[in-house]
This record gives structure tokens, C-alpha cells and sequence, in this order.
């Protein structure tokens, strides 16, 4: 048995397609962060269950959720992503073995384009947890790190990930992706140099462009690899300015 979890927050423009996606399995839950728009309408004539819960932060809303859950399994979705039925298919296959949990592939289609190159596939996401062997990291409130009892496996076919929409979009997220990486490196104890500023950008843009063969996407692929080296400018430059603030 397995339920499939969606974690919402105004999510009435893409949950309806995500929640057709799912039919399959035997229980949704959605769980929700207090939406003010037609979110629960939207879970309730779908045939979910509605469960609400003030948000914290990713780490915690997922225990939760995972908390929820009455089934031995479960499959977490945020609401931009589909399964297709393919990947249905082969989840369905492997509830049977003895893994504590799956890595699922994505497809991530950024500005509407499907991207398969400069690191955006194959992506892998630990999304298929057996529920009493698998728990989130509470000291990992972004990016969510899985600590997972048991073996783990690997999916072959892809969830699909209606990503960013517009550069605005991407640049707001990665921007606050910058910010929180900065704290989190300061907190670490690693120490800003004056020559990251360069080195840093330089290192993410060839990783993207070069090693992960951003530049099989043309200008898509050169415009995501110069946005990530843009990013990473920012997350060193915010980690020397937190550096030099005076000390209390």
C-alpha cells in the first residue's frame, strides 16, 4: 500500500494535474501549510485527505507528513511535478523488495523547455521512503537530506517537474538559495577569500557549461550555466560581507 504525499501552500494553479497524476495510488494526503486560496476545494474533490499544519520549515513539514501517512509507503510530490505512467508502473514493481527507500529521476523543464543537460538531469530525488525506515533531517531545513534505515534503489523512469517558468522566478529562488547557502557556510566555519569572488563563478560555470555539457542546449544551456556562476558570486560575496560585520 502506498500513499501519496503533496505538501501545499496556494497551490490551485498546478495541484489539480499533480492530484490526476496520482490517482493510482492507494491514499493521497495533502498536506497543507494553511493555503488562502482553492488549494483544499481542489485536494477534497480530488478525493485526498486534507491535513493542515503550520509551516516551519521543509525538514519538519515532511516528518509530519510522513507521520500522517497509514500506509507502509509512501511517495512524496510537490505540486509542479507529474508521474507519469510509466513511473507508476515501475513503483508499483518495487514495493515488494527489500529497500528502505527509491532515488526517482526527474525531467525539469525550466522556461518550459525540457533540460538535460548542465546538471538538471538526471537529478536524482529520494522521494519512495518506506515510512518507518526513513525520516528527515531536522538539521537540514532547505535542500532536505533523508537519513534512510536500509538499502536504497535507483528508478529508471522519470518524475516530471514543471520548474521555473521564468527567469524572474529562477532568479528570485536562487537568490534566496544564495542567502541561506552563505549562512550555512559561515555557521560551518568556512572563511570568505578574496579571490572566491572570481574562482568560485568561474568553477560553477565550466562545471555547468563544460563538464555536465551545458553547452548541448545552445543558448538555454549557456544562459542557465551563466545564472548558476551568478549565483555563486552571490553566495561568496554575502558570505564575506556577514564575515566582516563587527563583532558583538
Amino acid at each position: 500500500m502506498l500513499t501519496a504525499i503533496v505538501l501545499t501552500y496556494n497551490e490551485e494553479k498546478h495541484l489539480p494535474d499533480c492530484l490526476r497524476s496520482l490517482a493510482w495510488a492507494d491514499e493521497l494526503l495533502v498536506f497543507d501549510s494553511f493555503s488562502a486560496d482553492g488549494t483544499e476545494a481542489i485536494a477534497r474533490a480530488a478525493g485526498a485527505r486534507w491535513v493542515q499544519r503550520r509551516f516551519d520549515h521543509y525538514a519538519g513539514q515532511r516528518n509530519a507528513a510522513l507521520a500522517e501517512a497509514r500506509t507502509e509507503w509512501v511517495l512524496f510530490v510537490d505540486a509542479d511535478e507529474r508521474v507519469p505512467a510509466a513511473l507508476a508502473a515501475e513503483v508499483r514493481t518495487v514495493l515488494a523488495g527489500p529497500e528502505a527507500g527509491w532515488w526517482v529521476p526527474r525531467h525539469n523543464y525550466l522556461f518550459g523547455r525540457l533540460t538535460l543537460h548542465a546538471g538538471w538531469y538526471p537529478d536524482f530525488q529520494l522521494r519512495l521512503l518506506r515510512r518507518e525506515r526513513a525520516r528527515y533531517d531536522p538539521g537540514r531545513p532547505v535542500h532536505e537530506l533523508v537519513l534512510l534505515d536500509g538499502p536504497e534503489g535507483r528508478l529508471q523512469n522519470p518524475l516530471v517537474h514543471l520548474n521555473y517558468e521564468t527567469v524572474g522566478e529562477f532568479v528570485a529562488k536562487q537568490t534566496y538559495y544564495a542567502r541561506y547557502d552563505a549562512q550555512r557556510l559561515e555557521l560551518e566555519g568556512v572563511r570568505a577569500r578574496a579571490r572566491q569572488l572570481l574562482t568560485m563563478p568561474v568553477r560553477q560555470f565550466w562545471w555547468r557549461y563544460v563538464t555536465l555539457a551545458g553547452w548541448r542546449d545552445g543558448w538555454h544551456g549557456l544562459r542557465l550555466s551563466l545564472l548558476m556562476a551568478r549565483f555563486e558570486f552571490e553566495k561568496y560575496r554575502l558570505l564575506q560581507r556577514q564575515q566582516a560585520r563587527p563583532a558583538p
